[in-house]
Order: C-alpha cells, then sequence, then structure tokens
C-alpha cells in the first residue's frame, strides 16, 4: 500500500467510524513513500526506498479517551483496533483538560505535492550523487552527503463530520567536503517541495569553494563580533524560539514570553503574557503560511483544524501566540494551532553586498551541536562549523578556527544590521542576516 488516494482514504476511514461504539472517534490516516541514497568517501554507501502507511484510531467515552494505532487494513484488523481504542478509553483516567473534536471545517488549499519530486528514480538519486561526487573527486576532496526525497498523504476524519486530506512532497539533500587531509571542510544543504530546483552540482561547488577556503586556519580571541549568519547558521536558533512561543507556557510563567510585573504594578490585572509587546528590531517580521510558493504546507494541523496566514512576530512585536482549545476557552483568546513551519521575511542585501560592507567580523556557515542553557532567557551554546572566515574591510582574509557561541535569539533578532533575501532550509524561510555583538565564549577544536 503506498499513497492513498483522497476517495480512497475517506472509504477507509467511513468503514471505520462505522466500527465505533464510543461517545466520539477520531482517526487519522498517514502515508509515506520514498527513496534515499547515501555516498562517503567519494562512494555510494547505501540506497534504498521505504513505504508505510499508519492508522491511528482515537476513541472517547465521556472524558475518558484511548488511542491505537495499526497498519493492517483488513476488516478483522480495522475492527480490531476500533476496540483495542475503545478498551484503552475505559482504562484511561478522565482528562479534565478534555475538549470535544472538530466538527466539519472549510480548507484553503496549499500546493504542497509535485509530480517530479514523487515521479523520483533510484536513476534520479544516482545521477544527483554522482553530480555531487565528480567535481569533489576533480579537486582532490572527500564528499559525503545523503539525498532522501518522499511523498506523504494525510487524512483525518471523525465522528462529528470532519474530513480533511492532503498530500505533499519534499526533498532534502546535504553534502560535507572536506580536503583529503581532513583540515578543510564546507558544508551546504537543499531542501523543496518541488525536484526541479534541486540542483546537486551547483550546491556542491559551494561546499567545494568552502573546503579549499578553509584550510590553514588562524586562531581568533574569543569575544563581541559583527558576524554574518548564513541562512542553516540561525535557522536552528529561530526555530528553537519559534518552538517556545506557546501562550500556556508564557500564562504559567515558563517562558521568554512570560510578563513579570514591574515593581509597583497589580500582579494581579498585570498581563501574563507579553502579547502586543515589541520585542525585537522592527525589521523582524516571522509568521506562517501554508499557502506560500516556496515554502508550502498542510492546510490544516493533526486535529484538523485549519492553519491559516498568521504572523508571530510583526514590526518586532508579539503578535500572536499558539495555544491549544483548552487553554484558548480557560483565557478567552482564540483557539490558534501551532503551525509545523515559519517564514521570516528577509531584507535587500545580498550576502556579498553584507560582506563588501563590514569593516571587521565573521563569516558562519552554520552552528551545530545547539544545546539550551536558560529557557528563560532562551540563552542557547553550541559550535560553529564547515567554514568560518574573517572579514576585514569589506574582503573575507582567511579561514579562523572554529568557536563556541553562547547566544540568545532575542538578543541576536535586536542586534540586526542587514538581512537579505529569504530561502528555504528544513522547510523554513530564514535569510542571511548581519548582526552585531554576537557572542564567541571559546575556541573549538571543530573542523
Amino acid at each position: 500500500m503506498t499513497i492513498l488516494s483522497e476517495q480512497t482514504a475517506k472509504t477507509l476511514l467511513t468503514k471505520v467510524l462505522k466500527y465505533s461504539k464510543a461517545d466520539s472517534i477520531e482517526c487519522n490516516l498517514d502515508g509515506n513513500i520514498g527513496g534515499n541514497i547515501r555516498y562517503a568517501r567519494n562512494t555510494v554507501s547505501t540506497a534504498g526506498e521505504e513505504s508505510d502507511v499508519v492508522l491511528a484510531v482515537q476513541s472517547t467515552f465521556g472524558k475518558r479517551t484511548g488511542t491505537a494505532t495499526i497498519n493492517e487494513f483488513d476488516d478483522a484488523s480495522l475492527e480490531k483496533v476500533v476496540r483495542r481504542s475503545e478498551e484503552l478509553a475505559k482504562l484511561a483516567p478522565e482528562n479534565e483538560e478534555f475538549m470535544p473534536i472538530f466538527g466539519k471545517q472549510e480548507y484553503e488549499k496549499s500546493n504542497t505535492y509535485f509530480e517530479s519530486t514523487a515521479k523520483v528514480t533510484p536513476e534520479d538519486r544516482a545521477q544527483a550523487a554522482q553530480n555531487s561526487i565528480a567535481p569533489s573527486k576533480k579537486d582532490k576532496l572527500v564528499a559525503a552527503g545523503f539525498l532522501e526525497e518522499t511523498t506523504r498523504f494525510s487524512a483525518i476524519m471523525n465522528s462529528a463530520g470532519l474530513f480533511a486530506y492532503n498530500t505533499s512532497t519534499n526533498v532534502d539533500f546535504s553534502v560535507t567536503i572536506r580536503t583529503e587531509d581532513g583540515k578543510g571542510s564546507g558544508w551546504v544543504t537543499r531542501n523543496y517541495s518541488d525536484v526541479k530546483l534541486l540542483d546537486t552540482a551547483k550546491a556542491s561547488n559551494i561546499a567545494i569553494h568552502k573546503a579549499k577556503s578553509s584550510v590553514d586556519v588562524k586562531e581568533m580571541e574569543p569575544g563581541k563580533y559583527t558576524v554574518i549568519l548564513e541562512p542553516a547558521a540561525s535557522n536552528t536558533l529561530i526555530g528553537n524560539m519559534m518552538r517556545s512561543f506557546a501562550q500556556r507556557s508564557a500564562d504559567e510563567g515558563r517562558s521568554f514570553l512570560s510578563y513579570k510585573a514591574k515593581e509597583g504594578e497589580d500582579a494581579t490585572t498585570a498581563p501574563k503574557n507579553k502579547l502586543g509587546m515589541k520585542m525585537f528590531d522592527e525589521r523582524v517580521h516571522i509568521y506562517s503560511d501554508p499557502q506560500h510558493p516556496i515554502a508550502p504546507s498542510a492546510p490544516f494541523g493533526g486535529d484538523g483544524y485549519p492553519r491559516k496566514r498568521m504572523d508571530w512576530v510583526k514590526d518586532g512585536v508579539i503578535a500572536n501566540m499558539p495555544n491549544t482549545p483548552y487553554w484558548a476557552k480557560k483565557t478567552g483568546m482564540p483557539y490558534i494551532p501551532q503551525n509545523g513551519t515559519f517564514i521570516m521575511a528577509g531584507g535587500n542585501e545580498s550576502l556579498e553586498d553584507m560582506i563588501k560592507n563590514t569593516r571587521r567580523g565573521v563569516l558562519v556557515t552554520r552552528l551545530w551541536y545547539i544545546r539550551a542553557l536558560d529557557p528563560q532567557t532562551l540563552l542557547y551554546t553550541g559550535l560553529t562549523r564547515d567554514g568560518t572566515f574573517y572579514i576585514e574591510n569589506g574582503k573575507i582574509k582567511y579561514p579562523i578556527k572554529n568557536f563556541r557561541f553562547n547566544e540568545s535569539p532575542i538578543v541576536m533578532l535586536n542586534n540586526i544590521e542587514a538581512l537579505g533575501e529569504s530561502v528555504r532550509i528544513e522547510g523554513d524561510m530564514v535569510p542571511p542576516m548581519k548582526i552585531r555583538d554576537f557572542t564567541f565564549s571559546s575556541l573549538s577544536d571543530a573542523v
């Protein structure tokens, strides 16, 4: 069983609902099919394809809910998984935060599916890998990369009349290219819905250039520097921040968006969170948009509720905060579901212009091994890697030894000097950024 059509998924789920004896039932049917190829030391090491379809059934009696899953779809198995979910529901404790399932919804169209990606063949993957390996060999470099493409479908149906269906495609490519002695390293990643946008040769040439340019590194003293962060360098930090936007954790005093009453302010009437308050540079605009042409997402979440364009930060101000149906009702706020991806609006300054306009700074290819230090300030630590360069008087002077950093995206997004055009990274859209006073705390032996 591979990708089920909308009608086939609807027929199967309708059959599942007919077996139900619960007060309410909700079913999620998800499937994927895709392939991959991996190479190391300029040689393909593994290649394969996978496919799966999983049905999750959630049955509810009163405030008791049980969930069971299965990947067999004959009539006996379908009835069995429904009965199992009902048995588990009767054994479960009551959920004091239980909220009823949603009824029928209307969804906007999202262009998440591309036939070109769904039709990728093993030969296509092999050629894409070869287009990366060949130029690496030519320059006497060593390449290690991974290419994976996936086609997915998701269907939701419940006993309140809701039905939702969506198909999507995705292709991921990343490669690390190093000098034979391992002293120089370059890296690049690409992520698209439409495989036609992927050029592994062009992407690999960027990693090749960085590998050749990053040998014979020099040490620089740790400290605060103006940095130019390529999109892959800032995506994880901003993504971590966006996953900390929940209204409930803010209201309960557990996040960077919690509001602490000032001296002389009545804590009982003061706001509990920073909704509507300015926290970042006015150029910061972060939003989600299922209809985005480059980074589209499903028009509904896992509970079937519609996702629409939503501003999270606008003009540096906290514009909206995601919550749950329960917390929305408890606080009198509208229900705002979390969106799986985010888009940060960029500017019109190219990476080359940023370098040209920098008197003294550091160019960072990417950050890795990122770990949280303080959830209240969103302070993170991690390392630079795969190409870190010193900039002086508008030119890249030489490669430098990698740093450990200690920095918060809150501080980072208040110290913006310039923004470039946003590009897609891991499903999100992030611009290159020029940031002042970025904190490097120590040196690292990472390459």
